[in-house]
């Protein structure tokens, strides 16, 4: 649909085209339209006027209701509840059904009618996403509980997982029979104390998703307590929460997770220990230019990139052949973002750290 004084402006700007030397055909491709449409406004009048659109300034209906008898359908509406429950109500509104459409017209022009009945609530907005941005370790946590499958049907284990969004590193982990908020409180309480965070000045945000267990008071308690400022994901939206999941999705596809089911809870902690060794010291990461999570947590990452590129340039120079574009980038990852939909906060925070790096 395009409004009068766009279609007025096209034309103007097809015939200037024309005149110019271009070809019809042409110019109303740029223009986006069809000869056949700009031939039809031609004919029907529809280049310099309006035609039959929804925008178009239509005539008053003779039944309609006179300006007198809407007001008097706003008052009545207004004043007595009971009246509004009475128009609203399935079972009264049959007998009246050739009155409905008058009567409610008028309200939804007045906004009357938003909702059905006078205790409906009104329609929630869903909230924006809270945009992360970290510069360097213990700035953003993200955690959440994922199942263990067992050997028995119905019965699971929890895995109770702690990782900070700059490093990839695991700073916490848990695996218990139940599900309970105690043992969410227990972890985080224990990655507090593993990386110090009493120390620190700044502390970290600790951001999850909606479930119940990581917002109960005893977790929201231990958070307050230990200075740490808790960030939940919108509701229904899954990948609000990207880094957690990515960490489950690699534990669940590495050969020694037992899919079948563990045996014990024994069993299931070892496998949990030995994962965490594995993804924290030997796992080179494909998000942070395939170091370990320890060595960029620790800042040996821009030293081994740094050692990485030389030694891919030393390659190059000797074998040019071999190389027909250039060499693997290896420019260390800098802010990470997690739900980058706040453009403003993430161009502050990037300038931040241009002007950090330089300084130093």
């Amino acid at each position: 649909m395009i409004a009068l004084e766009d279609r007025q402006a096209l034309v103007r700007d097809i015939r200037m085209a024309q005149s110019a030397g271009a070809r019809l055909s042409k110019a109303c491709e740029v223009c986006g339209i069809d000869r056949r449409t700009l031939h039809r406004w031609k004919a029907d009048g529809l280049a310099l006027q309006s035609g039959g659109r929804p925008m178009a300034i239509r005539p008053t209906p003779a039944h309609a209701l006179t300006p007198e008898e809407r007001a008097r359908v706003l008052s009545v509406a207004k004043s007595p509840a009971l009246l509004i429950d009475l128009l609203h109500a399935s079972s009264q509104r049959w007998p009246m059904r050739e009155f409905t459409s008058p009567v409610n017209r008028p309200l939804a022009e007045y906004w009357t009618l938003r909702t059905r009945t006078l205790t409906a609530k009104e329609p929630k907005q869903q909230r924006p996403a809270t945009t992360h941005v970290a510069n360097g370790p213990g700035e953003h946590w993200c955690w959440d509980m994922t199942y263990l499958p067992t050997d028995i049907t119905g019965r699971r284990f929890y895995l109770y997982l702690i990782l900070d969004m700059y490093s990839r590193k695991i700073v916490g982990w848990e695996v218990h029979e139940t599900d309970d908020a105690d043992h969410a409180a227990r972890v985080v309480q224990r990655a507090a104390l593993a990386e110090g965070i009493a120390a620190n000045q700044t502390k970290p945000v600790l951001h999850g998703d909606n479930g119940a267990t990581l917002k109960a008071t005893t977790v929201l308690a231990m958070l307050h307590w230990l200075g740490i400022k808790p960030s939940y994901s919108r509701p229904r939206v899954s990948n609000d929460n990207a880094f957690a999941e990515s960490a489950f999705r690699t534990a669940k596809y590495r050969p020694e997770y037992v899919r079948r089911g563990f045996k014990d809870l024994d069993q299931a902690r070892s496998w949990a220990s030995e994962f965490v060794h594995w993804y924290n010291v030997e796992h080179l990461h494909s998000g942070i230019r395939y170091v370990s999570p320890n060595q960029r947590h620790a800042g040996q990452d821009h030293e081994i990139l740094a050692a990485r590129h030389h030694l891919y340039l030393a390659a190059q120079a000797a074998n040019p052949r071999r190389w027909t574009r250039n060499t693997r980038n290896w420019t260390p990852i800098g802010a990470v973002t997690l739900n980058p939909e706040n453009p403003e906060l993430i161009k502050t925070e990037s300038s931040n750290q241009d002007k950090q790096a330089i300084a130093a």
